[in-house]
């Protein structure tokens, strides 16, 4: 059966972390998210598996190759051009990327599956395609319930009481909302469905071919499905997708590493003194990372591969990436740390160069000084910080 993952998007709700990586390639506790999405793929029999790759295409198709290693055939079209020698994204909507695909040669041949690349799901794809046979639909969307007042962070789709979309709300206020099923970004098609998608244009899913199909009246359903669903759209919802892994509320995914206390997971070669260091689980901390004496760590907390978390430094309910130094007493409480940039959960960031912080929080590669200058102490005292005098 045959599969299309949607991974052209820039994911500029997800910055700054989409600066360097993809969405599709976001790590959940080390794993890519589309990874994720290619095994459940192919666990319902969907092994031959296109994806339309834009921004940071390179990052894709350099982890994924042809998919052999993951059990499935990958193949890519990429949305774009090279200018002045550089490959250049120009993303022509998720209908307009299966549009591409089938004019280059028609591989949608029978009923298929569009999954967005920056979600972790469980739902059961097999019985979800059986529901679209059954009601000879052209088309399905798999929608959620959620609790009315969530209503306002999504977009919702209207049924009549056979299962028929007649319209959609985007993000409407609780007051107004005719429903509380949410679009999932799942979406089950038959070919017959090109017909509605222009040739050569940019053409959206939601925005463009989904209104297409309640206007024409085509057979054009809603499938309400109960299954495990965390959205990553933005950062404050990846910031809780990872609390909410490491509290056991999302079980898709495995902590990785070994428990070397009650909820304190480690991988390889993680350089700490247990006996003092404060840390309270759940905490996932990546191989070569070195958490220095007087560091507190506390859950639920992940940090990354070859961190350094200094003296006195408080990690509380913050996720840290990779190669991040958090200096001596600087705390961090509900962050999220990625390269240069510092996030609180609501998304706001500071760039901690521009801001002439990085020596704060900076990344374990650079050479940092023995001894910090004047005008850092300076700075730390206002801050009400101590800066060691000690290398690292």
């Amino acid at each position: 059966m045959k599969a299309m993952i949607l991974a052209a998007g820039k994911g500029t709700r997800v910055r700054p972390i989409t600066y360097t990586i993809p969405k599709p390639m976001i790590p959940i506790m080390q794993k890519p998210v589309m990874e994720f999405l290619l095994e459940l793929l192919r666990q319902h029999g969907f092994t031959q598996i296109m994806v339309n790759v834009s921004h940071l295409a390179n990052e894709i198709e350099g982890y994924f190759r042809d998919g052999q290693r993951f059990g499935v055939e990958l193949a890519y079209s990429f949305e774009g051009r090279i200018v002045d020698g550089k490959l250049e994204g120009a993303a022509i909507g998720s209908a307009g990327g299966m549009r591409k695909i089938q004019d280059f040669y028609p591989f949608f041949d029978d009923t298929f599956v569009v999954l967005c690349g920056d979600a972790l799901i469980d739902l059961d794809l097999t019985e979800a395609v059986r529901r679209h046979r059954e009601k000879g639909s052209i088309a399905t969307i798999i929608t959620r319930a959620v609790p009315l007042k969530q209503v306002p962070s999504y977009g919702v789709v209207v049924t009549d009481e056979t299962g028929r979309v007649k319209s959609f709300q985007e993000k409407p206020a609780v007051e107004e909302a005719l429903s509380t099923d949410i679009n999932t970004g799942i979406y089950i098609f038959e070919p017959e469905i090109f017909k509605y998608i222009p040739p050569g244009t940019s053409f959206d899913i939601g925005g463009d071919l989904l209104p297409c199909l309640v206007a024409d009246n085509a057979p054009f359903y809603g499938i309400r499905m109960d299954f495990e669903w965390v959205d990553i759209g933005k950062v404050p919802d990846y910031w809780q997708a990872i609390q909410d892994v490491l509290t056991g509320k999302v079980t898709l995914v495995d902590i990785p590493g070994e428990e070397i206390r009650p909820g304190v997971y480690a991988g390889l070669n993680v350089k700490a003194n247990w006996d003092k260091v404060k840390i309270e689980g759940p905490v996932y901390i990546g191989g070569m990372t070195h958490i220095e004496d007087g560091a507190t760590i506390i859950g639920p907390s992940a940090i990354g591969n070859n961190c350094s978390i200094c003296s006195g430094a408080i990690v509380d309910n913050s996720v840290i990436f990779e190669y991040s130094r958090i200096g001596p007493g600087v705390r961090l409480v509900d962050k999220l740390v990625f390269g240069r940039y510092c996030v609180d959960k609501t998304g706001a960031s500071i760039d901690m160069q521009a801001a002439a912080l990085d020596w704060l929080i900076t990344d374990t590669r650079q050479e940092f000084p023995s001894e910090p200058p004047v005008e850092h102490r300076a700075i730390a005292e206002l801050l009400n910080q101590h800066v060691s005098a000690q290398p690292l």
